[in-house]
């Protein structure tokens, strides 16, 4: 018998949520064949079957929170399908608290502590998550609204209710201390504007002006992804000190090269694309300049022996950063397959946890429309990230033994967004005049 376990679902990821099952008792499975679905606050995953098998018991059910670690099924890798009970084992979701902290509420466990540290009685919260559930979005819009007595606001006279109105995240390296209980005293609310910038309220003597509906305005909740996005964004620009710099690249030679080789690489279902190039001068760069390959710990940084570069992607549900792993081990035909392979399953919702743990240095290309060139929010734990701008033919300078001339020939700007508390200016500088180096003289072998 064959315990199926809640995998470790990326980085700092404890728990799981189980959206859909594939397959229900009694069922013969395949090795790898997809059991269920599993979403995170960072990606929606498929747990795959260890082995062969008839899946005779379910333990948990659609909507569950699973820690990692924790059991999903069990598999009996010698029956048959024939063998197996005809009826369902599987057992109701269960309750995820005690009524003492918000009952039949649907939140995880870290959730349901904050709430509790922030006073808030969750089953007075109306969950903006999947299937109603709660966020931590939610625990704080309430612990807000409790101390500077604001309701929800309708957005129209027709609505019967409305989902709350989206708030910019708090800058969570600042921890927000417990507000107090809402005596409708005003110094109350005034001390602890002073001490923390309150979304949606304000700091000090700014205040944000009240959100004043009217028709036709829409108010669109925060999805699972994009609140965790914009929490991880507030979050790296709070801790990382951000300094950019910016290249001007003729990539005239890297562009022939391309021209030479990319129908004989369409030819076997792979895609060279500039991106690919910009990648494998990337990694060669960081072979040379290895603190950019870094994290930051407490009080030091650790240089990454493994360079696995993440590729953000563009998704119907969002922006996703998955990263190929030893990208520095591979030839430029092998990264431009790693590519063409992540980029398609993003885009599927066939992404896996694996993919998107373990990046140590982000290249971000947002299109190729009206996007010059612009300083990116570093992917955390990185220290930097790498942001290439569209291609377009310039006039340029071309220098030879005859004598300079002017050619036009298509440039690229791109810049790089640094942590200032490892990487110095002048590192970053020679780190990204190297990758313009090799982008100039077509540095690659093919």
């Amino acid at each position: 018998m064959i315990d199926v376990q809640m995998p470790q679902l990326g980085e700092s990821v404890a728990e799981g949520t189980v959206t859909q099952w594939h397959v229900k008792v009694g069922d013969a499975v395949r090795r790898e064949q997809p059991l269920l679905e599993v979403a995170t606050d960072k990606a929606d995953s498929e747990v795959p079957s260890p082995s062969d098998g008839v899946v005779t018991e379910i333990l948990v059910a659609e909507g569950d929170v699973v820690p990692t670690g924790g059991l999903l099924c069990k598999i009996d890798e010698n029956a048959t399908a024939a063998s197996a009970p005809e009826t369902t084992t599987s057992k109701p979701a269960a309750p995820e608290a005690s009524s003492s902290d918000g009952g039949q509420a649907m939140a995880s466990p870290s959730n349901r502590k904050l709430a509790r540290e922030q006073g808030v009685d969750l089953s007075t919260v109306q969950g903006t998550g999947d299937r109603g559930r709660i966020t931590r979005d939610d625990v704080e819009r309430a612990a807000q609204n409790t101390v500077v007595g604001q309701g929800q606001v309708p957005v129209s006279s027709g609505a019967a209710s409305a989902p709350p109105v989206p708030r910019a995240a708090a800058p969570v390296a600042t921890p927000r201390p417990a507000p107090a209980p809402n005596t409708g005293n005003a110094g109350d609310v005034a001390s602890l504007m002073n001490s923390v910038p309150i979304p949606g309220v304000g700091y000090r003597s700014y205040k944000v002006p009240p959100f004043s509906p009217k028709e036709g305005d829409e108010v669109i909740p925060f999805s699972r992804r994009r609140r965790i996005t914009a929490d991880h964004m507030v979050y790296s620009t709070t801790v990382s000190p951000h300094v950019v710099t910016v290249a001007e690249i003729d990539i005239h030679a890297t562009s022939q090269l391309r021209d030479q080789h990319k129908r004989a690489f369409k030819a076997e279902g792979v895609s060279l694309t500039f991106l690919t190039f910009v990648v494998a001068a990337t990694v060669k760069a960081l072979r040379e300049f290895p603190k950019l390959n870094s994290r930051v710990l407490d009080d030091a940084f650790v240089q990454f022996k493994d360079i696995n570069v993440g590729i953000a992607v563009d998704t119907p549900s969002g922006l996703l950063v998955a990263n190929i792993k030893q990208t520095d081990q591979l030839s430029l035909r092998g990264i431009a397959m790693q590519i063409t392979d992540l980029a398609s399953r993003a885009r599927a919702g066939k992404i896996t946890a694996d993919d998107l743990s373990g990046t140590s240095f982000t290249v971000s290309n947002p299109g190729r429309k009206g996007n010059l060139f612009g300083g990116a929010i570093i992917s955390q734990p990185n220290v930097a990230i790498l942001r290439v701008g569209e291609i377009k033919k310039r006039p340029v300078v071309v220098e030879s033994a005859g004598g300079d001339a002017i050619a036009i020939h298509p440039v690229m700007f791109s810049a790089l967004s640094y942590d200032h508390r490892v990487v110095d200016g002048v590192e970053a500088n020679e780190f990204l005049w190297r990758i313009s180096d090799i982008l100039t003289r077509a540095e690659f072998e093919i």
